[in-house]
């Protein structure tokens, strides 16, 4: 990576300010040391973008992350948004961003830190074994972006429903990446769908099938939702790469998260074929702690690495941040998140500085 990377900034609501702030300070260190420049652009979407604009994503924050190299989001949403029409809410800021920006493949790792073993809720056996499992979720297709819509029945009640659809084009592109991403890990793929009763799901497995014959270097297999979330709770080492719908890869990559320890530990890339791709924590807005200094910026840190590992290739500075984390969580110091009797209370803005300190 050479020259200046233009960085649109999306702070959103709640404590989505708070940890994009910490993000920028992480970046400005990893600038300062490996010799880049970041030049951040502050925009507005989610529930703040409605007070102002009136809409949860206005145009103008559309076109300026189009132009910009990576897009870095902190959260969006709250209860002051929750009795808004679906159309109108602050969530669907998210999904308009991964429309005009093409991004089909949302990554999601789950990774149990050592150091974090006591605040895995899974038995002290399967906790000790480790987790590291990394969830590739299709993002632009399926029941989410499907046809929907509500009728009045004969009976005079409503009815609403809501469309999954999948074509092969789709799931080829998702289970390529999926492939790919397994051989720079233990190169095993677990493809889960429900195809015992989903016609799309069959037409999933049968175009995953097909794009495994081009990976004869990587092992597949196959659960059905149901199971794999019995799984991840169960024997969470069977898997590597997962590679899903966008629904149940919303859902499964929720259920890792809880078993890693803390939601807040965790971020996700959102990628597609070119264009920037979206840098976010998988936490939410959390309205009840925002501005308490009591958010763990971590999820939205190891965002940033993701962002310097996917969209930058720049393996040695996301090494950077990462191992800053490790270091820091081994000198016991936690937020309240991950907090446990014996440990170094801090507050977001501390654990900020105190991982920013720790890069080299």
């Amino acid at each position: 990576m050479s020259g200046v990377q233009k960085i649109a900034l999306i702070p959103g609501d709640g404590i989505g300010p708070e940890v994009t702030a910490e993000t920028v300070n992480i970046l400005s260190k990893v600038g300062e040391l490996y010799g880049h420049q970041f030049i951040f652009t502050e925009l507005p979407a989610g529930g703040c973008a409605i007070d102002s604009f009136g809409e949860p994503l206005p145009q103008s924050t559309i076109d300026e992350c189009k132009k910009s190299d990576a897009v870095i989001l902190g959260a969006v949403g709250g209860w002051k948004w929750d009795n808004l029409p679906g159309d109108k809410r602050p969530e669907r800021a998210l999904l308009g961003l991964r429309g005009e920006l093409g991004l089909y493949a949302n990554l999601r790792p789950a990774l149990l830190h050592k150091e974090l073993k006591h605040a895995c809720p899974l038995r002290a056996d399967i906790a000790e074994g480790g987790i590291d499992i990394m969830v590739v979720r299709e993002l632009t297709g399926g029941m989410y972006f499907g046809d929907r819509g509500r009728k009045e029945t004969a009976n005079g009640g409503q009815a609403a429903w809501d469309t999954e659809m999948y074509s092969v084009s789709e799931v080829r592109r998702i289970a390529e990446t999926a492939f790919n991403i397994a051989r720079k890990r233990s190169r095993r793929v677990t493809n889960v769908d429900k195809a015992n009763v989903l016609e799309s799901s069959r037409l999933w497995r049968e175009t995953v099938l097909e794009v495994a014959k081009n990976f004869p270097d990587v092992a597949l297999d196959h659960m059905y939702v149901d199971n794999a979330s019995m799984q991840l709770i169960r024997d969470p080492r069977h898997f590597d790469v997962i590679v899903t719908t966008n629904m149940f890869g919303d859902i499964l990559s929720d259920e890792a998260s809880q078993i890693t320890g803390s939601i807040g530990m965790l971020p996700s890339a959102s990628l597609g074929d070119g264009g920037p791709g979206l840098f976010e924590p998988i936490h939410g807005s959390a309205p009840d702690i925002a501005g308490k200094d009591l958010a763990n910026p971590v999820a939205a840190i190891l965002s940033a690495a993701m962002m310097m590992r996917y969209a930058f290739h720049c393996e040695r500075e996301a090494a950077a941040i990462e191992n800053a984390v490790t270091r820091v969580l081994e000198q016991r110091y936690r937020t309240g998140d991950i907090f446990s009797p014996g440990m170094r209370s801090v507050g977001t803005k501390e654990m900020g500085r105190l991982i920013a300190n720790e890069i080299n």
